[in-house]
């Protein structure tokens, strides 16, 4: 159950950081409740997740889901150049959080 919090977390920080961009500085209403209610949603999820998880695995996984997150978001909503080096990079990313949760089952 952690893990699945965890997942759902990570969502969330994809959900705020991309929002930011819709905030326009918080300049906007609706943008800016939606991207700190999904904050406060991430956070709070991480913490229920950390009850059982190691914190350097969980903050390490939940980070990478973000970033994989957003700068696969940048890339599909705001046409941000999906170079090769940039896939590859993210999907070292992504062999780093398989690898964490792989390790928080030894």
């Amino acid at each position: 159950m952690s893990w699945l919090l965890l997942l759902l977390a990570g969502a969330f920080e994809v959900v705020w950081a991309v929002g930011l961009k819709y905030t326009e500085g918080f300049t906007r209403l609706k943008p800016s409740l939606l991207t700190l209610s999904s904050m406060a949603a991430s956070f709070w999820l991480l913490a229920l997740a950390l009850r059982t998880l190691p914190l350097g695995t969980a903050y390490a996984v939940w980070v990478g889901i973000g970033a994989v997150g957003t700068a696969v978001a940048g890339m599909w909503l705001f046409g941000e150049t999906p170079t090769p080096l940039r896939l590859v990079s993210l999907l070292l990313v992504v062999a780093g959080i398989v690898g964490l949760k792989l390790s928080a089952w030894s």
